[in-house]
């Protein structure tokens, strides 16, 4: 059971939804620590393939809950970071931010965290933690120099500035714009998509893209052993591919 948020599981596709509309989805420690549980479960649940994390109402997730922690809320630890996600590195599994409004502070760096954005017409992003005397230490001053460049990233991060959907494409940190109305099927085909390839080579895909950002050279990323590479080259799926391919049919994919 959650409190803070709302799960479904459906077709390898798990959805997550914060459920404080009262706050923009505004987070405290407590509804923090809660996201973090549910993305344990979902890197633990093998029929699980891709995530998909959205708002209730009119707002991604405006942040860092800051009336709750002005009134002396209490603070629980949050070993995976902001939503549960900012400080999870071990997650090969995709997960898709549908930034449905407001993802400013710490609610853009969950999406930052994600490995797509498909963000409504209505999405504003921002990081204005410097406008209250903070900064945007849960990976936004990290990851966004490294998705657009440190010049983009500074534009936005030194002034705290609002960015829209459109402007987010331009700048290189959202995939695609959609209609408001067609957030959730837009974010879902997207996972549709991923889900028809072969999980294990989806999971040593992404594990490879994000290793080699951090080697210092080309080569050192290419010659580098990867164990999710050895895992997909000793899976069943890894069978199933080409024998599919040469049958002319629909792979059957286990995941294993």
């Amino acid at each position: 059971m959650t409190e803070y948020c709302s799960v479904e599981k459906k077709a390898h596709i798990m959805t997550v939804t914060i459920e404080r509309p009262d706050r923009l989805n505004a987070l405290h420690s407590q509804a923090n620590a809660e996201l973090g549980r549910v993305f344990d479960d979902f890197a633990d649940d093998d029929d699980m393939w891709v995530a998909i994390i959205t708002g209730s109402g009119r707002g991604f997730c405006a942040g860092n809950d800051l009336r709750h922690q002005a009134e002396g809320g209490e603070r629980v630890p949050m070993p995976m970071g902001f939503g549960g996600l900012t400080s999870r590195f071990d997650l090969n599994k995709p997960v898709i931010a549908a930034v449905n409004g407001v993802a400013m502070g710490g609610g853009f760096e969950i999406a930052l965290a994600c490995d797509l954005i498909i963000a409504s017409e209505k999405a504003l992003f921002a990081l204005p933690e410097p406008k209250v005397g903070l900064a945007a230490l849960a990976g936004g001053l990290n990851r966004l120099p490294r998705q657009i460049g440190p010049k983009r990233a500074l534009g936005m991060i030194l002034t705290g500035r609002h960015v829209s959907a459109a402007e987010g494409l331009d700048l290189g940190f959202v995939n695609e714009v959609v209609e408001h109305e067609a957030l959730t099927d837009a974010a879902r085909n997207w996972a549709l998509q991923i889900c028809a390839c072969a999980p294990l080579s989806i999971r040593a895909s992404k594990d490879v893209v994000y290793r080699s950002l951090d080697s210092a050279s080309l080569e050192e990323s290419m010659t580098t052993p990867y164990d999710s590479v050895k895992t997909m080259v000793k899976s069943q799926d890894f069978i199933e591919g080409p024998k599919a391919f040469a049958e002319k049919r629909k792979p059957n994919w286990q995941g294993k």
